[in-house]
């Protein structure tokens, strides 16, 4: 679960940016809970400005599937890092500071930060 301190927004980041699709919105689409999933990965929003402290989520990929995100990443204009979590990650920050870390598999060529 994301907490965020607009709902809108992050369903925008979500959907527009990542490329998720939204599953299920609380009370017909007028509620502060949602669920965005993409493949086998869902991740639950919920718009509460009280709790401002960002939550972290590890997604796997297989190499082409880590490849093929960064091409996305970069087409849609989505900023992201190379950062050092225990290993190498790319790192994509949701409007809320939110953390979507994407483990380097060490076999595969290091990418650039966009």
């Amino acid at each position: 679960m994301f907490f965020v301190a607009d709902l809108a927004r992050a369903l925008h980041f979500y959907q527009e940016l990542l490329g998720f699709s939204k599953k299920w919105h609380e009370a017909d689409g007028a509620g502060t809970v949602c669920q965005v999933e993409r493949s086998d990965c869902e991740i639950i929003l919920c718009e509460d400005s009280a709790r401002t402290t960002p939550a972290r989520l590890f997604i796997a990929l297989k190499p082409e599937g880590l490849s093929a995100l960064r091409q996305e990443l970069e087409a849609r204009s989505v900023p992201y890092t190379i950062a050092r979590w225990g290993y190498d990650v790319v790192r994509v920050l949701d409007p809320d500071g939110n953390e979507l870390l994407f483990p380097i598999d060490g076999t595969q060529d290091r990418p650039e930060t966009a």
